[in-house]
């Protein structure tokens, strides 16, 4: 494991936000036109619904457009992979999954496949052939998960995939794996959707106050963690924060020591990507990671400023580099 960035602590003068945000701090000079400049994008290139600055656990910036305000649920689109992270990470801490040992899919079962691990698979390792085009209806195996015939059972559509390639030899980014760890989750933790609901409240959204997530499920009643999570900015904001502060929250380690390292740790990186268990990592500037998501969701991590920034909204990946060269620039502010 590479060297990392210490992860900050909770300040101990700053409550958490499990009721409610604090606010107030300094807002850097450079802060207000920044923002300006990602809301005032032509509506062809991008349109921001929200964004939020948390420094130091503390709510200093927040503003929402275009019809949105605090209580508008947003999409996650594949942030909610990172939330699969967590979910893992804590059946993980519960000694309920080892993700060294080949993963529980029974397909699988007498073949090369089952040598694949958890690990593997949150790595984005696996080998299994999956296209994540999320343009050519052709070509792609993610729009025939989420919108097609793999839409009632996303798990065992991306689990009937073969290999292409030797587990842990490439990586090559799957929504079609996340939802086999879905399926896998499903079945350890039981009584299907009513069951995985129960949990993620139990055990994640209600230690955290997130209040407003909003998990859909295919009709095999696997969580469609690959895509499908609704919630207030805020709350997305929350889970930054607890990874931000290593998996800590009130008084309570909620993850497995060394669980958010993990998840921040290079699997892949080159000049344009960077990816670690489940969570990305900015190639410029390694110690940076994040959740994202289609049209440009985005929950940044930064460990040196001690930075949450969440951006929802609607931008073509061709378009990207306009909003997020601002939010990197907002980190990079005088903090």
């Amino acid at each position: 494991m590479r060297d990392l960035t210490p992860l900050p602590l909770q300040p101990a003068d700053v409550p958490w936000p499990t009721q409610r945000w604090p606010e107030g701090g300094r807002r850097p000079d450079g802060l207000a036109t920044l923002a300006d400049e990602i809301f005032g994008l032509p509506e062809t290139q991008s349109v921001s619904y929200a964004l939020l600055v948390i420094h130091r656990g503390r709510l200093v910036y927040e503003r929402y457009a275009a019809g949105a305000n605090r209580g508008y649920l947003q999409y996650s689109w594949s942030m909610a992979k990172s939330v699969t992270h967590a979910l893992v990470g804590i059946l993980v801490g519960q000694g309920r999954l080892d993700i060294t040992a080949p993963a529980p899919v029974p397909e699988w079962q007498g073949d090369a496949r089952a040598e694949i691990t958890l690990d593997q698979l949150l790595r984005m390792s696996s080998g299994l052939e999956f296209a994540e085009d999320y343009y050519d209806g052709g070509a792609s195996d993610v729009i025939p998960m989420l919108f097609g015939e793999g839409r009632f059972d996303t798990g065992t559509y991306a689990a009937d995939k073969p290999l292409a390639h030797p587990p842990d030899s490439v990586w090559s980014y799957s929504s079609g794996t996340t939802n086999i760890i879905c399926r896998i989750l499903r079945d350890v933790i039981g009584n299907g959707p009513s069951g995985m609901l129960d949990f993620m409240h139990e055990e994640l959204f209600d230690p955290l106050g997130m209040r407003t997530p909003t998990p859909r499920f295919d009709r095999s009643g696997t969580f469609v963690g690959s895509s499908f999570l609704l919630a207030t900015p805020q709350d997305f904001a929350r889970f930054g924060l607890w990874y931000l502060r290593d998996g800590f929250w009130e008084g309570r380690q909620r993850l497995p020591e060394g669980w958010v390292d993990y998840a921040r740790t290079p699997t892949h990186l080159d000049s344009a990507n960077g990816y670690g268990a489940h969570f990305w990592i900015d190639p410029d500037n390694p110690e940076r990671f994040y959740c994202s998501g289609y049209d440009g969701q985005r929950i940044l991590m930064a460990p040196t400023q001690d930075l949450v920034i969440v951006r929802c909204g609607r931008t073509p990946e061709g378009h990207a580099p306009a909003v997020f060269d601002r939010v990197n620039a907002i980190v990079d502010l005088g903090w």
